[in-house]
This record gives C-alpha cells, sequence and structure tokens, in this order.
C-alpha cells in the first residue's frame, strides 16, 4: 500500500504514541540488555511515561513540524522535524514507524519527505540521531539508505 505525508493534526496524538512505544519497545529491550538491569532502571525508570511526554510535547508545543504518514486511512508513523533559528541547521527529532508497517518504506518516506521539506526551508545540514545498539539496527539502514552519514559516539554508564 502506498504511503502519504501530511501534516499532523491534533486527533493524530492518540495514534502516533500508541505506534511510537511499540515501536520502540525493542530499543529499550535492547537498552536493557547493553546496560543490565539495574543501569537500565536508573537510566530509564519509566521509558513509557518520559517517551509518550516527548511524543506530545513534539506534537503540541509549536517547536517541531509535524508530520504523519498514512497507508489508507492508517497512521502508520511520523516524524518531527526541528529547525535551528541561526546556521541553516535542522534535525529529525522523533521518527517511528508502526511495526506492523516496518520495512514497507514508510520509514524511509517520512526521512526523505523530511530531507527534502528542510532543504525547500533553507536547511544546508540535517541531522537524525540514533542509536547504535541492535535496537536501532532499522533505523540505522533506513537513514543509510537515504544518503545520511553516521558519525560513532559512545555513552558509557556506570551504576554508582
Amino acid at each position: 500500500m502506498q504511503i502519504h505525508v501530511r501534516p499532523y493534526k491534533s486527533r493524530d496524538l492518540g495514534p502516533i504514541v500508541d505506534l511510537s512505544l511499540r515501536a520502540w519497545l525493542p530499543v529499550y529491550e535492547s537498552f536493557a540488555k547493553v546496560l543490565g538491569p539495574e543501569v537500565f532502571r536508573r537510566q530509564y525508570p519509566d521509558w513509557r511515561t518520559s517517551q509518550r511526554k516527548e511524543i506530545e510535547a513534539a506534537c503540541t508545543e509549536g517547536k517541531a513540524h509535524v508530520w504523519v504518514a498514512e497507508a489508507g486511512a492508517e497512521v502508520v508513523g511520523f516524524v518531527a522535524v526541528v529547525l535551528e533559528p541561526e546556521g541553516g541547521a535542522g534535525s529529525v527529532e522523533l521518527l517511528a514507524v508502526d511495526p506492523d508497517h516496518q520495512g514497507r518504506d514508510a520509514g524511509t518516506t517520512l526521512t526523505e519527505f523530511a530531507s527534502t521539506w528542510m532543504k525547500e526551508a533553507g536547511v544546508t545540514l540535517a541531522s537524525i540521531w540514533t542509536g547504535g545498539d541492535p535496537g536501532h539496527a532499522p533505523a540505522c539502514r533506513t537513514y543509510e539508505k537515504a544518503g545520511n552519514t553516521a558519525l560513532p559516539l559512545v555513552r558509557y554508564y556506570k551504576a554508582l
């Protein structure tokens, strides 16, 4: 089914939160394996609540430009883009695709849409953050497929 991208509407918030939390579950499961249970609990004590708040803020506070991907009439993904006020930079702050629709070009469509929109808005350097853990592997493939270059970064944690 063809993916259509359109601007976010307030009625999209519930479906976006739901699909995002389901999409990001493998990411947090991967984090738990990498960090171990003690560090994971300290760093992400209630990841679902914090992610819900982050999505709600992106969709309602006006800082981000938000679009949804639809397959037919079903919301299957979303992307939130933030433009920096100076310097010609922009970033994909959030992107999620419903697990039932992953691997069907929704992520690629959203990534390419965001890149095109940023370029048309005058952005000359775009960034997308993602993790290097196994849970983020599908996102990494999508971003690389769209021509983005990865900069390996490492963050270390220690329970004290």
